[in-house]
Parts: structure tokens; C-alpha cells; sequence
């Protein structure tokens, strides 16, 4: 399998101890299995340690499956939490000479010292070192014996690999296989503002190359700090993957521009904003955008203060209308459904840990109350993009077969369906996988 981060995406280690680096990474492994985002875990990581951590974590979670089954050969039996997350996270990046991003002996060295500076693995250390030792004498011979097992070969829960298998028959090896990839930094201009052409250009100048894709997108050459990216502070473009950018032109073609209109517009789930601010940008509208929770609500104001755009944000709960909604028809609905997120894998290799079976279906319940609940509030004529960050098929295409079958009112105008991690097209390019349907109310 090809490399997802190559070595010289690890920060050199002028600045922190590896045993450092690999102590915080344990401990964001151990804060995973214990429910908590990557996201979330390494803001929390100390500031010098962070960009480290963050590269050799998301390189453990993506290589977890494989690290497991090797560790399910070294010891019978596991050892505690934080142990276990030392000794899987040096396994994850010790396993191919290919993907390290150090030489295998040095994580394995610097694994075990990290295991004596702690309290919670000291007492499991000469375990730890014991186990690595052998791994690094018989590391061909241990690889080859967990090739037979699908969550070692593929890196994903046993029950992800089997519900792709079941939705898409002819490339779930594909989509795994991209999910393994880190996903290339993706931004959307802001093209009312300055063309994509004159943006491009100015980021040549300043040493950043990038590359077109879709109506509004430029894909960097090699991520940057947004902040360091010419025209982001002056809210000439925003971070969005190619897939997520389809958003806002599906639901704008289908509401043609009439002079002196504005039309009146909901996001229901919109948090950060970026759907939000696209279709600002593209159509004259008063919109209300929607979030259930407070914190997420403010990063949507700050997405629209950056960009110099309106709306009326509301934090409050999209499937309840009745605490929220003043009686006012709509005339389009974007519905960004809670989903498992299983399409954006690449940019966040902990989902495929933190979901389970169980998630798609309660999931899928909720997407389905959302439906049913914004339905009543879009006029005659108005239309609907639902649309999930998710390849399962019961968040996407069979969910809205199942609206369909009990809305009569309800027309299929447009879909895409499901578009798939890295699976590229001329227009998207390289994208995330996402679902959309655009959906129309009949009546006069």
C-alpha cells in the first residue's frame, strides 16, 4: 500500500524529543478509543508539541488496524489502556520501512523511553521493550501473518469494510484505499470578489502553486497555515473540499435569479459556515442559518465577518420549527444532514475509529426526522438539497428513496449521488466523498 505521509511530513526533531512526540501520540491513540476527537485531542496538546503529535497521530490512526493485529501477536492478552496505546502507536509507525517516519529502531527506542517517563506505562516498560524487540527481529514474518485479516490489510473496523463491500460492490477496495490517503487543501475563491485566474497568480507569486478544480476551487500543491495563504484574512477565499463546493451551485441553479428578489433561504445545519458563505456569494438572499449548539454557532459568525457577509444565524434545534420558525415559507432548503462522516476519512482518519455499526442507523433516523420536519416549511415550487458527508448509502440515495416513496409532493429534480473519496472526474477533481439531492416541493 502506498505511503499516506511521507517522512518528510513528520517535523524534523530539532525541537521536541521523539519520546515526547510519541507519549502525546499514545495518549491521543488512548483518547480516541476512549470516544474523543482528534480535533478536539490535539488542540489540547501542548503548543510545540502540536505539530508533531498531529502528524504522528493521524499516521497512527490511519495504520490502527494493522498495529492491533501485530500487537494481538505479540501479547495474547493486552496490557493497560495506556500501554497498549504506546505499543500500538510505535507498531503503526514502525510496520513498513516505506511509511516511517523514522527509522523503525529509533521509534522503537524512543517508544520505550517514553514508556519509562510516565507513570501510567513505567510499570509496563521492559513489557513494551520486550514486545518491540521482537517485533523489530521478526517484523516480516509477523506483517505477513496479519495480511489475512481485513482490519489489518484495510485499516477500518471489520464492520466499515462489510458495509462498503454491501453499498458499492465495485469500488469499496478504492474507497478504502483513498481513505488512507491524506486529503490535498482545498480552498474556494471568493469569485465575486476576484477571479480565480488573478488569485492563482497571486499565490504563484508568493511561491504556492496550485491547481483548478470544480467552478470555484483552487487544490494547494502542499497545505499552508490559512493565514499564510495571500487573500484569506481579506475574505477572498475559504477552505472547502471539492465535493463540499458542490453545495451551493446545485441549490443556486435551481433558483434563477430574478431582479429585485431576494430569496429566502435555510441552512439548517450550517456550522462552520462554509456552505453558508457559498451561497451568499452566489445568490441575493436573506438567509437564516441554524446550529444546535452555541460554540458552532460563533464559528459560523466568524466564517461570515471574514467573508463580510449577512445572515441570521439562530442556535436552535432544525428539527424543531416550532421554536424557531416565524411561519415564513422558504424557498430553498439546505439540509447538511448529521451523518457518520464516513466520506471525509481522509481528513479525519479517527472517524472510522469513533463510529459504530449502530451510528449509521441512528444516523439515518435522525437525518429522516430533519426531512420530514423541514419539508412543511418550503413553499410550492422551492427546493431541497440534502445533502451527508457519507459513503453509506442508508445516509444517502436509500434515504432519499425512502422521502420519496412517503412525499408524494416531493420530485427528484437533480442528483449526483454518492461521489467517492479520490475517485476523480473532470470536474470535481480530488474531492471527499459526499451525497446530494436536490429535491422539489409540486404544487402552484
Amino acid at each position: 500500500m502506498k505511503p499516506a505521509v511521507p517522512a518528510s511530513a513528520i517535523p524534523a526533531s530539532a525541537g521536541p524529543a521523539l519520546w515526547q512526540l510519541l507519549q502525546a501520540t499514545a495518549q491521543g491513540v488512548a483518547a480516541v478509543r476512549q470516544g474523543q476527537s482528534a480535533t478536539r485531542v490535539i488542540s489540547e496538546v501542548r503548543t510545540d508539541l502540536r505539530p508533531g503529535v498531529q502528524a504522528l497521530l493521524y499516521q497512527t490512526l490511519r495504520y490502527l488496524g494493522r498495529a492491533m493485529a501485530l500487537r494481538t501477536q505479540l501479547a495474547r492478552r493486552a496490557p493497560p489502556a495506556a500501554a497498549d496505546a504506546l505499543l500500538c502507536t510505535a507498531l503503526a509507525l514502525a510496520w513498513h520501512d516505506d511509511l516511517a517516519p523514522y527509522a523503525p529502531h529509533t521509534l522503537v527506542n524512543q517508544a520505550v523511553e517514553a514508556a519509562k517517563r510516565h507513570r501510567a506505562t513505567q510499570p509496563q516498560a521492559a513489557f513494551l521493550n520486550a514486545c518491540l524487540r521482537r517485533f523489530l527481529r521478526e517484523r516480516e514474518a509477523l506483517v505477513a501473518q496479519t495480511e489475512a485479516d481485513p482490519v489489518a490489510r484495510w485499516n477500518h473496523p471489520r464492520w466499515w469494510i462489510e458495509q462498503l463491500q454491501h453499498d458499492h460492490p465495485d469500488q469499496w477496495q478504492a474507497i478504502l484505499q483513498a481513505n488512507q490517503q491524506a486529503a490535498p487543501m482545498t480552498l474556494r475563491v471568493q469569485t465575486q470578489r476576484i477571479t480565480r485566474e488573478a488569485l492563482q497568480a497571486r499565490w504563484a507569486q508568493a511561491g504556492l502553486p496550485s491547481q483548478a478544480v470544480g467552478e470555484h476551487g483552487l487544490v494547494l500543491a502542499s497545505p499552508r497555515a490559512v493565514h499564510d495563504i495571500p487573500g484569506f484574512d481579506e475574505g477572498l477565499c475559504s477552505v472547502q473540499d471539492a465535493a463540499a463546493q458542490r453545495a451551493a451551485p446545485l441549490l443556486a441553479a435551481a433558483l434563477q435569479p430574478t431582479p429585485g428578489r431576494a430569496w429566502r433561504l435555510l441552512d439548517a445545519c450550517a456550522a462552520p459556515g462554509g456552505k453558508t458563505a457559498h451561497l451568499l456569494e452566489l445568490l441575493n438572499a436573506e438567509l437564516v442559518a441554524l446550529d444546535v449548539d452555541a460554540e458552532r454557532c460563533r464559528r459560523i459568525r466568524e466564517t461570515l465577518d471574514r467573508l463580510d457577509l449577512q445572515a441570521d444565524i439562530r442556535c436552535a434545534d432544525a428539527a424543531t420549527p416550532e421554536a424557531w420558525w416565524d411561519g415564513q415559507a422558504f424557498d430553498g432548503i439546505l439540509l447538511d444532514a448529521p451523518c457518520t462522516a464516513s466520506g471525509i476519512v481522509r481528513r479525519h482518519p479517527d472517524v472510522r475509529w469513533l463510529r459504530r455499526a449502530s451510528d449509521v442507523s441512528q444516523l439515518a433516523a435522525q437525518q429522516a426526522r430533519l426531512l420530514s420536519a423541514l419539508w412543511p416549511l418550503l413553499r410550492p415550487g422551492g427546493v431541497l438539497l440534502y445533502c451527508t458527508c457519507s459513503v453509506f448509502k442508508q445516509e444517502g440515495q436509500a434515504q432519499v428513496q425512502a422521502f420519496l416513496a412517503h412525499n408524494t409532493g416531493a420530485i427528484l429534480r437533480e442528483s449526483p449521488g454518492h461521489l467517492m473519496p479520490a475517485l476523480t472526474d473532470n470536474r470535481s477533481g480530488d474531492q471527499d466523498g459526499f451525497y446530494y439531492a436536490l429535491l422539489e416541493k409540486s404544487g402552484p
